[in-house]
């Protein structure tokens, strides 16, 4: 078997998953989000190295000792970036989540620079990557900045801290899909870029070696076990994997605390305006694949600030059928932290339009079901024009579960899309890599990405033209409103 490891926003996951591709122990412990100021999103370092090392210890406490495990696999969060000391391994501050903010500053004037930044790295100058968020904590945290001119600074991607604590500090390494993240890594070369590290004024010792996404990761002592780690990547990577999306021309969509959409360009590198050119993956001497991705920032997160900011609902179980009990369209742009493809706006503000005397909770829920379902329409229409026509999707993550919203999504789309049966597919396509890795042969059991139920589009095209005509009208003025209109 192989055990993964899923850090994500929420929580730190271990699973076992043998060659069956059946999950046989996991343990699970949350992870707190932090919200000092608006416009920031922090983590506890050590709160997410601890919480996913007790999940592991725990799944090898329920491993019977003739079990043999042939390697973990790591799967994080990707754009969250962790600071900490290379002698001592104390973080020196708070996680910066992906969803923090606090980087607009530092990219605002750097707006010229946007075209050749993408072509560089693929991404955009927004606050979502890390290196904004480097340059930030490096210019106003002192302890930060202590450590830096001290030349005792590190500064990665998750799944490097944890990667770093269980090897005792042997191995500092990211591969290509966590080190993009940070915007400092050059498409082309595969490598830290220097003009990226000059614009942003880190220092390259600071940052990791570039390992690939499979492969000989070092190895650590646990539980009375030496266990090798056998592949590292980004958790959005991993899920298209388990979900069967490694063929070119294959997409997939996950909707999690955030919204992802991937689609797999196989080894070319497209430039679509407004979407990523994210690396996939990365296997040994074998040439990258790459994707182009669209993300929505806020997707679970909009149901949770519902929840605990509103209370218009009392868990997600609730989502389906509000979203069914609503008898009044509410348009809603979910932009909390920003507005992410294609148009990476971080001024607009999150906006419910239309209510009435006539409005509930429910059509307010149902505007939010529908507001993600719209920007992921966006992103695959910036697809379209470029001449990429995704026409079938694959779909997992939490709010998949939400059949309302998986038929709207159809409907905009006008493709079909496939709900996944596995929930576990970002742990499923680590462990298919580390399997692989190990020389299993039953690795592709692990990435078959079966559905369970087919949403088909069911609106008349002229509905979803006019649908669509209004979406883009309501943000059109929503963002020229949040620009003219400060409030303090």
């Amino acid at each position: 078997m192989v055990i993964a490891l899923d850090q994500g926003s929420s929580a730190s996951r271990a699973l076992a998953i043998d060659a069956r591709g059946k999950v046989v122990a996991r343990a699970q412990f949350p992870v707190r989000t932090f919200y000092p100021k608006a416009g920031w999103a922090e983590h506890d370092a050590l709160e997410i190295a601890r919480t996913q090392e007790r999940a592991l210890d725990a799944v090898l406490d329920r491993l019977p000792r003739a079990a043999e495990v042939l390697g973990v696999a790591v799967a994080s969060q990707r754009s969250t970036v962790v600071f900490w000391d290379r002698k001592t391994g104390q973080p020196a501050c708070r996680v910066p989540s992906w969803q923090d903010g606090r980087g607009a500053s530092v990219v605002a004037p750097l707006q010229a620079r946007q075209a050749d930044a993408h072509v560089r790295t693929g991404l955009y100058l927004t606050p979502y990557y890390s290196a904004p968020k480097i340059k930030w904590f490096l210019d106003n945290d002192p302890a930060v900045r202590r450590l830096a001119e001290e030349g005792r600074l590190l500064s990665a991607p998750v799944a490097t801290f944890l990667v770093w604590r269980l090897t005792r500090g042997e191995v500092f390494a990211a591969d290509p899909t966590l080190a993009q993240r940070m915007m400092l890594f050059n498409l082309r070369t595969l490598d830290w870029d220097p003009e990226m590290l000059a614009l942003f004024g880190v220092p390259r010792a600071v940052l990791p070696n570039v390992f690939s996404s499979a492969g000989d990761w070092g190895s650590f002592h646990r539980g009375g076990r030496k266990i090798p780690i056998l592949a590292c990547l980004g958790d959005q990577q991993a899920a298209a994997i388990g979900l069967g999306g490694m063929a070119e021309g294959s997409a997939v969509a996950n909707y999690g605390t955030g919204a992802f959409f991937l689609y797999n360009t196989g080894e070319t590198q497209h430039r679509v305006p407004g979407l990523l050119t994210s690396v996939a993956w990365k296997l040994r001497d074998r040439p990258a694949i790459f994707l182009q991705e669209g993300t929505v920032h806020a997707a679970g997160a909009s149901f949770d600030w519902l929840r605990q900011n509103l209370g218009l609902l009392k868990s997600h179980t609730q989502i389906d059928r509000l979203c069914r009990a609503s008898k009044n369209r509410v348009l809603v742009l979910p932009a909390i932290g920003g507005l992410g493809a294609p148009r990476w706006d971080y001024i607009t503000k999150t906006v419910f339009f239309g209510m009435t005397s006539q409005t509930r909770a429910a059509d307010l829920v149902r505007g939010v079901a529908e507001g993600i379902a719209f920007e992921i329409a966006d992103i695959v229409a910036a697809l379209r024009q470029a001449g990429l026509n995704p026409r079938t999707v694959k779909a997992s993550g939490g709010l998949s579960r939400v059949s309302y919203l998986l038929q709207f999504q159809a409907d905009l789309l006008g493709a079909e899309i496939e709900r996944c049966d596995e929930a576990e597919v970002t742990a499923l396509g680590a462990a298919s890599l580390a399997a692989e890795a190990a020389g299993a042969p039953w690795a592709g059991r692990l990435r078959q990405g079966k559905g369970v139920r087919v949403f088909k589009p069911a609106l008349p095209q002229l509905q979803v033209q006019s649908l669509l005509a209004d979406w883009g009208a309501f943000v059109k003025a929503q963002a020229a409103l949040s620009r003219e209109v400060s409030l303090r």
